[in-house]
């Protein structure tokens, strides 16, 4: 019989991204618990979504007053500018323009300024002439300024928030995937390949297989992650005069993805995407990526089928750009029409864990589920790397309740 190791522990968090870092570093500050474990199945932290993500700091403009997203990313920004200023994290809050290059945009637009006064971000209507003067290759009919948009670097935030972990005393376990687990009336057994972690709580952020995780402790899920690849391309240098600081076109208020974008790095690198387009599995960041079982669990979800349905114009198009890079600088032109081909080189993508119901509908906001021992983070959209540390404090109140 194979002997494991064998961990006590008062909490387990499955997944060491941003969020279950953050969780784990709220949790770390209560003194009741005596040890903490975070499970990472990769070898380093933050080489998936919290990565591979564009680098902003979001404003929380986009997002329906009221909603968990406005309310996160309003909170979370803030406690995310104070972490980096502690720990001496560079970023920069260089500002954003949201940009309407048709008449049929303009009053999305409006509608996004509202937006922005309901959620308390300071915001401003430019005209074409106004937005030429911060953005000087940008075309539009009009635009909004958002001064608290920004950047970072997401993943070198995630690596300081498990150092603050490990700081503590507690446990960062690197390499450990997930194998099996079990929720008894009295504890939860998590085991990885050589290690099994009985403790009081488990907290399930492991982000793209967070379905498969809740389901592996028995937990009820109507819901399936979809995997939306996301390609990135980057400006040449001769070409990084062209974009300041960030362009965001107008997003289709049917498709919760914010649209193809320019985004200035802290080096001074102009990146251009990502596009949103089904991923060939779940960590396919590549197309020769292919993970057949991962395809055959998608077509066979009848939500993934609906859901088809109902985008596959949208779908097809973003198919086009990303095989195409005639059409993807096409995209890129709508914003900065004088950008060529010759300006643009592809450079990495991103993998997005989009939860979607049976019925087909895009989850848009946060989505936790709970049973007697276990704490699921089913969906954590954006704006979920800038309010990591506001979700990661909302997860512990959980646990804390759940412990008493």
């Amino acid at each position: 019989m194979e002997h494991k190791r064998e961990i006590q522990a008062d909490i387990v968090i499955i997944g060491g991204g941003l969020i279950g870092c953050a969780t784990a570093c709220a949790l770390a500050r209560d003194s009741r618990f005596d040890r903490i474990v975070v499970l990472e199945k990769e070898t380093e932290i933050g080489v998936h979504q919290s990565g591979r993500n564009s680098g902003v700091i979001h404003s929380g403009i986009f997002y329906s007053p009221g909603s968990q997203k406005a309310e996160n990313c309003r909170v979370g920004r803030a406690k995310l500018i104070n972490f980096c200023e502690e720990e001496g994290i560079d970023y920069d809050l260089c500002g954003k323009v949201i940009v309407a290059t048709r008449e049929s945009e303009i009053p999305i637009l409006h509608e996004i300024h509202e937006r922005g006064i309901s959620n308390g971000v300071e915001n401003h209507l430019l005209s074409a002439a106004q937005l030429r003067e911060r953005e000087p290759y940008a075309t539009g009919l009009k635009a909004l300024f958002v001064p608290s948009a920004g950047i970072v670097d997401f993943r070198s935030v995630c690596r300081r928030l498990a150092e603050r972990v490990e700081d503590a005393g507690h446990d960062v376990i690197r390499g450990a995937e997930v194998q099996q687990i079990n929720e008894g009336p009295e504890a939860i057994s998590v085991e990885t390949t050589d290690t099994r972690i009985i403790a009081r709580i488990a907290v399930n952020c492991s982000g793209l297989y967070t379905d498969r995780i809740a389901r592996l402790a028995g937990q009820y899920v109507d819901f399936q992650i979809i995997p939306f690849r996301g390609v990135y391309y980057e400006l040449i240098p001769e070409a990084r005069k062209y974009c300041r600081n960030l362009i965001y076109p107008v997003p289709d208020p049917a498709f919760p993805f914010l649209g193809i974008h320019f985004t200035r790095t802290l080096s001074g690198r102009i990146e251009c995407g990502p596009n949103a387009v089904l991923a060939a599995g779940r960590e396919a960041y590549e197309l020769r990526n292919t993970s057949w079982s991962d395809m055959r669990e998608i077509l066979g979800f009848p939500g993934f089928r609906e859901l088809a349905r109902k985008h596959w114009r949208k779908g097809l198009l973003e198919m086009i750009r990303t095989i195409s890079t005639r059409e993807f600088v096409r995209a890129l032109q709508h914003l900065i029409p004088v950008v060529q081909q010759k300006h643009v080189f592809r450079t990495r993508s991103g993998i997005r864990a989009q939860a979607v119901d049976s019925d087909g509908n895009l989850i848009e906001d946060f989505l936790i589920k709970e049973s007697e021992r276990m704490i699921s983070v089913c969906n954590a959209p954006s704006p979920a790397a800038t309010a990591c540390l506001r979700i990661g404090e909302k997860i512990a109140e959980r646990v804390r309740r759940r412990i008493g």
